[in-house]
């Protein structure tokens, strides 16, 4: 039997930054998924109309699968393997070496080919994350961060999972810490992260951030004009999976970035990040109450789609946003108060710069 010494699994609301969370903490650095979440930047918003999914527009809610994984290693100074496979074959008998030299590896598979899974929440995603702990009788045993236990995979099971062909293929994809920092300052982290994500939300080019919330607006109230009320209703349908099914979905992302700026405030003793997190935990209220409204229209089937209240609700979610994303652009003119609280421990491993 090989197992990972020391690990402990937890429960985690969204799989990307739950892996990094529980990666990062394993090796020394304790981060919480929010603070994961807000220091790699993943907050964002996306309607992609030339980018279909099932015949309907992407609509993202956080920045792009693997994102976290390249972003947070890099401003965290973190010293990082990453490595995906042509070979399946290969690919798992490495993994079975990482796993041999008691080494946790964090893996992106799809949700599809994973059997421990309930049947209703498979669907072919194949930029789901999860960690391989260790191997006993011929089976993985998966740290699942949206699952409260230890989970257990066939090894066909788990190769085909890591290789499932389409969309954000996997290509076997492993990756963990090598090296950690001695120590790092939180503070300069966390200003360029909050920085960049207001920016790219109030900036960025069309079908990006606040633009994009706005095109999706628009987009909602013109259907009424150009199709009938079962495309409709599927239009709205499919905003309410991409929502609220399909990950965190777009009020569990901002739940779980206004505990991030709650954690900053903690850290750095500035109001404007608490009041900024009162703000986008409001705003996550809002884009649920957006999704019901989406929900019921879908359900109400005699009943006429006011779809102009509709999109009212998400003209209502935009704006919410933007005066927080402008509230957070002033954070440069307050000084941080606490500064001597915001020192990671050491976390350094072998000296060979090999597996920790």
């Amino acid at each position: 039997m090989n197992t990972a010494p020391a690990y402990e699994h937890r429960h985690y609301a969204h799989c990307e930054s739950g892996v990094l969370s529980s990666l990062f903490t394993h090796h020394g650095m304790a981060l919480s998924e929010p603070m994961v979440f807000g220091l790699a930047g993943a907050m964002s918003f996306a309607y992609l109309p030339f980018v279909r999914l099932g015949h309907m527009p992407l609509i993202a809610y956080r920045m792009f699968p693997a994102y976290l994984i390249k972003k947070l290693p890099a401003r965290m100074r973190v010293k990082y393997f990453r490595k995906r496979y042509s070979d399946s074959g290969r690919a798992m008998a490495e993994l079975d070496d990482f796993l041999a030299n008691g080494q946790v590896v964090g893996i992106q598979m799809s949700v599809f080919f994973a059997p421990y899974f309930p049947p209703e929440m498979r669907f072919p995603f194949n930029a789901h994350n999860a960690i391989v702990i260790g191997k006993e009788n011929g089976d993985y045993l998966i740290s699942d961060p949206v699952f409260e236990e230890i989970k257990r995979i066939a090894a066909k099971d788990l190769e085909k999972a890591r290789f499932a062909k389409g969309v954000l293929a996997p290509k076997g994809l492993v990756h963990f810490p090598l090296q950690m920092p001695g120590e790092v300052d939180l503070e300069p982290v966390i200003r360029k992260a909050i920085k960049k994500t207001a920016n790219m939300m109030l900036h960025a080019p069309p079908f990006i951030g606040l633009k994009g919330i706005r095109r999706l607006s628009a987009k909602i109230c013109a259907l009424g004009k150009k199709h009938d009320k079962k495309y409709i209703r599927h239009f709205l349908g499919h905003l309410v999976r991409m929502q609220e099914e399909i990950g965190t979905g777009g009020g569990g992302f901002r739940f779980i970035y206004a505990a991030f700026l709650q954690e900053a405030y903690q850290l750095m003793g500035i109001p404007v990040l608490e009041e900024a997190s009162n703000r986008m935990t409001a705003a996550g209220d809002a884009w649920r109450m957006f999704a019901l409204a989406c929900a019921k229209a879908v359900k109400r089937r005699e009943e006429a789609i006011d779809l102009e209240a509709i999109a009212g609700l998400l003209r209502q979610c935009g704006e919410i946003e933007k005066k927080i994303y402008l509230l957070l652009k002033s954070l440069k003119k307050y000084k941080t108060t606490n500064t001597a609280s915001i020192q990671l421990p050491s976390a350094k491993c072998s000296s060979r710069g090999d597996l920790c």
